[in-house]
């Protein structure tokens, strides 16, 4: 099995990338948080900073882009190749009231002969330059009965893999994936089919290789930031290694995710604010933990913060793996 590291805005940086790479079992890959290029400009400082080679040393990455423009994406794609990229991945499953409005994300869902058009033009760019192209995808935007027209799109082309999310835009990361749908798309796409929507247990991961036991890339998010040794779990239960999901292994990958931010960062809040965000999911892998979340989500300085967390990995014990379930 393959497994990717989800991207996920504010969270999946290369701070975090290079922490979880060091102190868990490695992704086969990782994709950046959507970079998203504007007309007749390069990409900003900080989409750059996150892709540059000397940032990402040993990690196999995917920048992936936020756009409905051709030639937006065809710029940013001459840009990303000279610093040796030959992979890209096309976001359309971006959610986010912002991005949908702009039609793009999951918005360009919506206006298939304009993603038709889009596909085209990216393709045959690609193509000439080396480079491949991903998408990841959700099944439409209000009703799953779109998918199969955007699958009839998807297999016109030369797509090297379908990383598919199997929601609706309305569904956000509420209800359940529709196991219908991923069916028709994994059975019915051209491309390869990545799996991406709700692995936060042991439990989880085997129902779908047991559906889908021809499956061979799996994508994993929400689960991972909840529980960072997760993917080190699933090792164990296929016989791969041993488990480093305890709290020492957790304290080094804190420290260096923290560490991380406070190099780049100034001013207490601004460091305090992306780990207070990442502790916002990772305090459910903890018995008992009300009090000390609380006493994080209230700190104004870095020295209460560090207070805060110190208790954690103090008292708190880590539940287990196995049956560890975050939503």
């Amino acid at each position: 099995m393959n497994f990717y590291l989800a991207p996920m805005e504010g969270l999946t940086g290369y701070i975090y990338r290079n922490a979880y790479h060091a102190c868990y079992r490695p992704m086969d890959k990782y994709f950046t948080p959507f970079l998203s290029p504007k007309a007749n400009s390069n990409l900003s400082f900080r989409e750059l900073n996150d892709i540059l080679p000397e940032h990402n040393r040993g990690i196999y990455l995917v920048p992936q882009i936020l756009t409905n423009q051709a030639e937006d994406f065809m710029r940013a794609a001459k840009e990303l190749r000279e610093y040796g990229y030959t992979e890209l991945n096309l976001n359309l499953g971006c959610p986010s009231g912002t991005v949908v409005s702009k039609h793009k994300g999951a918005g360009f869902l919506e206006r298939p002969d304009s993603l038709d058009r889009f596909l085209d033009e990216v393709c045959t760019g690609l193509s000439q330059m080396g480079m491949e192209l991903s998408i990841k995808t959700r099944l439409g935007m209000t009703s799953p009965d779109e998918f199969p027209g955007l699958l009839e799109i998807y297999n016109r082309y030369p797509i090297k893999e379908l990383v598919l999310h199997p929601r609706i835009r309305t569904d956000y990361y509420k209800n359940t994936p529709n196991m219908d749908a991923f069916y028709s798309g994994f059975y019915g796409s051209r491309a390869p089919v990545c799996y991406n929507g709700d692995i936060f247990t042991i439990s989880d991961y085997e129902t779908l290789c047991g559906e889908y036991p021809e499956l061979d890339r799996v994508m994993l998010g929400r689960g991972i930031i909840s529980n960072p040794g997760l993917l080190d779990w699933i090792g164990v239960e296929a016989g791969l290694g041993n488990a480093k999901n305890n709290k020492e292994t957790l304290r080094q990958f804190h420290q260096m995710v923290y560490e991380g931010y406070r190099e780049i960062m100034s001013g207490d809040r601004n460091v305090l604010f992306k780990m207070k965000e990442l502790w916002a999911c990772m305090i459910r892998i903890f018995s008992d933990n009300g009090k000390y979340i609380k006493k994080i989500k209230k700190s104004q300085r870095l020295e209460e913060y560090e207070a805060a967390v110190a208790a954690v990995f103090r008292d708190l014990d880590i539940l287990e793996g196995a049956g560890f379930r975050t939503y």
